[in-house]
């Protein structure tokens, strides 16, 4: 396994991301292919196993279920102070105040109730979700860097968003003297590249760290084209912002797995990883076989060619996962 800082912090993080979205309890809305915990075990172990050190959850997986198995997880098989663990606020937990968005009750209230589900008396990396254009952006960092200064988070970070709504609330935390984020959790893959225009830039300019989602775009790029699988047919976040992908993307990824002799996933990571803000893919990994593939993509050196071929047949398309 290979560490990194996380944006211009101390706090380092494995290359290769574990996310708990696929876990969750009995009595929750979870989704068809998501994990019992006593399924779930076995990818647990297999992180522990190859050093995969950040595991990101969020309050809305699985109703909350999500952080309860990540967080006896955590003391199950491994140590507190060997796992960065990052969860997430925002979303809707709850019709009653507090219950969604990012203001300053529901920052204080979720991150509370994340830290009594998880088990832990710190997060490691507190996430926004979305955006929240109801609430001021002052009201919001203003909250965050006092979930900070209260010890109950260490880190802060970002999920999808415009780059200039990022650089507002960035913008917003200098100028009071109050916690900046370090991280942001966005939407890419060799199938969605629109960060690349304003994102990215942004966040080199300001060293901050992406943690992409869906780098495999559901595993539409760890397979031939046109194969489907159960997750694939009913993962919601996938049917919403995927679709048809391009056939030469992945007919591309195809060809190159073939003469490397190695999984498809492991070639569409290589390209992930090979993105020099890009800290950690998030892998929503349902096996261990899932971590295997994603640890060994951290082997593969595409060459020029490779990415001239990953990459031609892209074309401009909406910004998706806001």
């Amino acid at each position: 396994m290979e560490y990194v800082p996380l944006g211009g912090t101390e706090l380092q993080v494995s290359r290769i991301a574990l996310g708990c979205m696929g876990f969750g309890g009995p009595g929750q809305e979870v989704h068809p292919w998501a994990l019992d915990e006593q399924s779930a075990a076995p990818v647990f172990r297999r992180a522990v196993e190859l050093g995969i050190t950040l595991w990101d959850t969020a309050n809305v997986y699985g109703g909350g279920t999500s952080e309860e198995i990540v967080g006896r997880a955590v003391r199950r098989y491994s140590r507190r102070e060997d796992v960065v663990i990052a969860t997430k606020v925002g979303l809707p937990m709850h019709g009653g105040p507090g219950g969604s968005g990012l203001s300053r009750r529901a920052i204080v209230d979720q991150v509370d109730a994340s830290l009594a589900r998880l088990g832990t008396d710190y997060i490691d990396l507190y996430q926004i979700h979305r955006f929240d254009p109801g609430t001021p952006v002052d009201e919001t960092m203003e909250a965050l860097h006092q979930v900070v200064a209260a010890g109950k988070v260490r880190y802060i970070g970002a999920s999808s968003m415009w780059a200039w709504q990022f650089a507002t609330m960035q913008h917003t935390a200098a100028q009071h003297g109050r916690t900046r984020f370090v991280s942001m959790q966005n939407q890419y893959s060799l199938v969605q590249r629109e960060d690349e225009r304003e994102m990215f830039p942004l966040l080199a300019d300001q060293g901050v760290s992406s943690l992409p989602w869906c780098p495999l775009a559901s595993g539409r790029l760890a397979r031939p084209y046109g194969q489907v699988t159960s997750r694939s047919a009913s993962d919601p976040v996938g049917r919403r912002f995927f679709g048809d992908v391009d056939r030469p993307i992945v007919d591309a990824v195809q060809r190159i797995a073939a003469r490397r002799e190695v999984p498809m996933a492991q070639v569409s990571l290589a390209w992930v990883l090979g993105n020099p803000t890009v800290a950690a893919p998030v892998i929503g990994a349902t096996s261990p076989a899932h971590l295997d593939d994603a640890v060994a993509a951290l082997a593969v050196r595409l060459d020029e060619a490779e990415i001239e071929a990953l990459e031609s047949g892209y074309t401009p398309r909406r910004p998706t996962g806001f």
